[in-house]
């Protein structure tokens, strides 16, 4: 079927023309050492362990370092500071630390830092963001001068991968002095940037860390200083890119890709990345008993209700795909076969709706941060069109998580990018385990997700994933919308790589 522009909505069909008459361009900023980039979203704390926020992620990873690094390119497992380590059992791994690594206050980093780090955010206490990425840790001890011992309460094969991407260590001494307010404000890490300045309105800045242990994995970064800013769209982001006030910037509507590339100064560049769109629906009946997501067959309807593959191949663009189930295609445990497929078939969206007991629709609000807002007016549209009166609610991200947690949300439209960790198990307990981003509350289906994520057996992980894909789907909790593709526009004299788990590196970025 071929969608129309009513349903898309005008703004992705026609491209907005890119300003092509612009000033002189201005000065790169390579004279002076620096790189200006610009994100969407303002992020509360940049201490990876209190935020969800992909920028807050991206923020976090040009500082700090965990005890293992995963190669961007390879996806191996790769020493960081950690050296080499041990699987002693399918429960416990013994790490061999780095000797003569500085924290960015110029103390020495230890075993008993990451002692200290690891334990505090195993702590139920702590109210880490996102507690399904350490849920599973029992704690550390301190080995050895320069050895550390970390126990888990369960079988869990991708702890590498959480150390790497997730686990990054604090400063013991400094973070107790200061306190968790103090540190958000003032962090320090090892990573090879330093903060100079945050700003959970403004932005933040950075400049690179002399003092970047040898043999790091990410290396000594070419450009001197990074200077972030939060811009609140994606219009006034695009025009700080034309008028060369910025230098990097992503997500951009992939309709000014052509633009963007026919000016002799700039470049935009497509990678699909591991995050998905997704509508998550109030099966629990969080956000009211009588809210229509609540039946079945509503929920089934809205699935049929919308022509996903025309959203990624017409809006998202760039090879986006269709998940069949509430995962990334690559993760291990994300099979396609064992998710139940609707097809988008508006007519028995309708039916479905009248056995329901809404011959007539319904009203309702759908929330979204989603960026380009085009990709949140096609749900509403589709939905529309079948008798779902959403009324669309365009929010901050932030504001969004805090009202979801809280259980508010009778229909939610965001992403989930996994931290980036190939395993279905940095998805599927934070929407299906009874966190507060669960609007399911299906005991069943968090008994399977739990018997997935606690065995180092594949085959047993792979029944148990299958079946709780079966069930998620059967019953239309959490509808994957699309594979996101990002958009990368920046200066042509920048030289920077793109990789396919989300995260940019300005630290391996330099201008030619």
């Amino acid at each position: 079927m071929t969608i129309s522009r009513r349903v898309l909505g005008q703004g992705a069909a026609a491209v907005l023309a890119a300003p092509m008459i612009l000033a002189r361009p201005a000065h790169a900023q390579r004279s002076a050492n620096t790189l200006r980039i610009a994100f969407r979203d303002a992020v509360p704390n940049v201490d990876p362990y209190f935020n969800s926020q992909r920028t807050g992620l991206i923020i976090g990873h040009q500082a700090f370092d965990g005890l293992t690094h995963r190669d961007p390119a390879t996806f191996r497992i790769v020493p960081a500071l950690a050296t080499e380590w041990r699987w002693v059992d399918s429960t416990t791994i013994d790490f061999t630390l780095r000797q003569g690594v500085k924290f960015h206050d110029g103390s020495a980093f230890g075993p008993d830092d990451v002692v200290y780090t690891i334990n505090t955010v195993a702590d139920p206490n702590t109210r880490v963001a996102t507690p399904s990425n350490y849920n599973w840790i029992d704690g550390a001890e301190k080995t050895g001068d320069w050895t550390v011992r970390l126990k888990m309460k369960r079988p869990t094969p991708a702890a590498l991968e959480y150390a790497a991407l997730v686990m990054p260590i604090w400063p013991k001494a400094y973070r107790e002095r200061v306190g968790a307010e103090g540190f958000s404000r003032a962090p320090i890490g090892t990573g090879p940037y330093r903060f100079t300045k945050v700003d959970v309105a403004a932005g933040v800045e950075y400049e690179r860390f002399a003092d970047y242990y040898q043999g790091g994995p990410k290396g000594r970064p070419a450009i001197q200083r990074l200077v972030a800013r939060y811009i609140g769209d994606a219009a006034t982001e695009l025009t700080e890119l034309l008028g060369q006030r910025v230098d990097w910037i992503w997500n951009m509507n992939p309709d000014q890709i052509a633009n963007v590339n026919r000016l002799p100064y700039l470049q935009a560049t497509q990678q699909e990345s591991m995050r998905v769109g997704f509508l998550n629906l109030d099966a629990a009946g969080r956000s009211g008993a009588g809210n229509p997501m609540t039946n079945l067959k509503v929920r089934q309807a809205v699935w049929h209700a919308i022509d996903r593959q025309q959203i990624a191949d017409r809006l998202v663009g760039g090879g986006s795909r269709v998940p069949s189930g509430p995962c990334f295609p690559s993760q291990f445990g994300c099979n396609a076969d064992a998710a139940v497929r609707y097809d988008y078939d508006p007519a028995k969206a309708r039916a479905l709706l009248a056995e329901a007991g809404f011959p007539n629709g319904f009203d309702i609000e759908l929330t979204s941060y989603v960026q380009p807002r085009q990709w949140s007016e096609a749900v509403q549209n589709y939905l529309q069109a079948v008798g779902i009166r959403a009324r669309l609610n365009l929010m901050q991200v932030a504001a969004q998580i805090q009202r979801s947690m809280r259980g508010e949300l009778a229909m939610q439209m965001g992403s989930w990018g996994s931290y980036s960790i190939n395993d279905v198990s940095a998805i599927l307990p934070n929407y299906f385990a009874g966190g507060a981003d669960d609007y399911a509350r299906d005991a069943e289906l968090t008994r399977l997700v739990e018997e997935g994520g606690s065995t180092a057996d594949e085959a047993v992980r792979k029944a148990a994933y299958d079946a709780a894909l079966r069930r998620a789907t059967e019953q239309a909790y959490w509808l994957p919308l699309h594979t996101y593709v990002s958009v990368f526009g920046f200066q042509r004299q920048l030289e920077f790589p793109t990789f396919a788990d989300e995260l940019p590196r300005f630290y391996l970025a330099k201008w030619k």
